[in-house]
């Protein structure tokens, strides 16, 4: 989606300014949202926020902020980083880990596609992949070239305000849009691509590889088929179960929305099981509350979850989503960020709603999620946001849960 700068200030500084009321009130419910969308209506905040000013015109013309804000610039595309490769473009989902001495090592994903020949870490023509291993890069293009998604690992001072490090860690993937985090200081880079052998590369791709947050250089880049081959956005690992979650960006809003059962939570190369979320209704049930624009659920109502088995393969013509639905899941308009909070995640639908402006839902596994006897305990799920205005919310895409829990 296209944003005019100030337009992205404008909602960043409407999130700060509903964080502000949600911690006052600790947490704003969702059947108050109605009222909070007037009364941000009724705000000038085109140019201003209550309590935060107006916005002052950066001279360098990346960030308009208030009085009092700043911001720093860490990384740009096209520098050199320290293994002599240069900053990938198209920056996307991010992680970062805490570490010692006030050092932060974050993980980033690069979102280069086939065709973006040049935006890679290896430079104009690659003429910098001489210098990397093969083994160190998954796949190349049809005329022998590494592919230029991936991604790279930052170490950051946030004492003196100092990148310390930066490296390419995984090389030679494509279309690198978001992951997750995992409680292994690891991170999850998912593909959002289902391009097959022979279109653009020479390996199938729509996969998801795991990049440890402490990395000193490239990883061997292994795809974790047992996760599923699918336009991966982003994925969410419960810390108590080690059960991760996936979502599935179709730009047709026909997508599912997945978990893995890891067979060793410890190591998700080793297999496991991938399921897809069902509604009680079975096939039948529209999450996206599109169908003849007689909502499924309205805000705030909660339903049972309940898991369907997924037959895991190459999936060659991106219909494991159909054979899914056709056993019972719920069809999710764009599946995009996924975070865990207190027990319970939120993941966001891009295209949601009878009007397509985005959803979020919550979730809370059950007691026995994933194990025997969870059927009688199941999980539940909430549509926890649907707006029909696009001044409260338009086309949600990445979501977090911040430290005091909003």
């Amino acid at each position: 989606m296209e944003l005019t700068r100030r337009g992205l200030l404008t909602g960043a500084a409407t999130a700060l300014a509903l964080s502000g009321l949600a911690q006052r009130a600790w947490a704003i419910d969702p059947r108050d949202l109605p009222q909070t969308a007037a009364a941000l209506r009724a705000f000038p905040y085109t140019d201003e926020i209550p309590g935060y000013g107006a916005l002052v015109d950066d001279p360098a013309g990346i960030f308009d902020l208030p009085q009092g804000f700043s911001y720093t610039v860490i990384s740009r595309a096209g520098e050199t980083m320290s293994d002599g490769l240069l900053v990938p473009y198209k920056h996307d989902g991010m992680a970062a880990f805490g570490g010692e001495h006030g050092l932060v090592n974050l993980v980033r994903n690069h979102e280069v596609k086939v065709e973006d020949v040049d935006l890679g870490a290896f430079g104009p023509g690659r003429r910098l992949a001489s210098g990397v291993p093969p083994s160190k890069i998954y796949d190349k293009t049809t005329n022998g070239l590494p592919m230029t998604g991936g991604v790279t690992n930052l170490v950051f001072d946030t004492s003196s305000q100092r990148l310390i490090s930066h490296h390419l860690s995984l090389a030679g993937t494509t279309t690198n849009c978001a992951g997750g985090r995992t409680p292994r200081n690891t991170w999850l880079s998912c593909e959002e691509t289902v391009i097959k052998r022979g279109e653009g590369g020479q390996k199938d791709h729509g996969y998801v590889f795991e990049v440890p947050a402490g990395g000193a250089g490239l990883v061997d880049p292994m795809p974790i088929p047992a996760m599923g081959r699918f336009r991966h956005e982003a994925t969410a690992t419960d810390p108590r179960t080690g059960i991760v979650y996936l979502t599935e960006d179709m730009g047709d809003g026909f997508g599912l929305f997945y978990r893995y059962l890891p067979d060793d939570k410890n190591r998700l190369h080793a297999g496991g099981r991938l399921q897809a979320l069902a509604l009680p209704e079975g096939r039948d049930a529209d999450s996206r509350n599109w169908i003849n624009n007689q909502p499924y659920w309205r805000q705030g109502d909660w339903r049972e979850a309940h898991w369907v088995d997924l037959r895991v393969g190459r999936n060659p013509d991106n219909d494991m989503r159909d054979e899914g639905h056709a056993a019972g899941a719920s069809w999710i308009a764009r599946g995009e960020g996924i975070y865990f909070g207190e027990n319970e995640l939120f993941f966001a639908c891009t295209a949601g709603g009878p009007e397509r402006l985005g959803q979020i839902m919550r979730y809370r596994p059950s007691p026995l999620e994933g194990q025997p006897g969870e059927r009688d305990q199941p999980a539940r799920i909430q549509l926890f946001v649907e707006t029909h205005n696009s001044a409260l919310m338009e086309m949600c895409d990445n979501i977090a849960v911040s430290p005091n829990g909003h």
